[in-house]
């Protein structure tokens, strides 16, 4: 079978489909992933967001300023002084790396 390696159909980004995770999809019946991990975080972001607002539940969100960039955003979590704090590009970016 062998590994294979996939485009991404939002971001355009090129990543590996391997061969585990080519046994996996076969074995449960689904279709090969057309979104990067990602974006696939992204999309379920926003669905469960999506679904608490269905529900009528409100997410509360803190402001804040990210340890990586410096630029304000918004967090779902009251932010610690002794804990960092990123901005979606940043904290995407330490995902890539790790």
């Amino acid at each position: 079978m062998g590994d294979l390696v996939r485009s991404c159909r939002n971001c355009g980004a090129s990543f590996p489909f391997t061969e585990g995770e080519q046994a996996f999809y076969l074995e449960h019946g689904y279709q090969p992933p057309a979104y990067c991990p990602d974006c696939r975080d992204m999309r379920r972001a926003v669905s469960g967001e999506s679904q608490l607002r269905s529900r009528g539940v409100e997410r509360q969100m803190f402001d804040a300023i990210c340890s990586e960039c410096g630029l304000p955003t918004r967090v779902p979590f009251q932010p610690r002084p002794d804990r960092p704090v990123f901005c979606d590009s940043c904290f995407a970016r330490k995902r890539l790396t790790r």
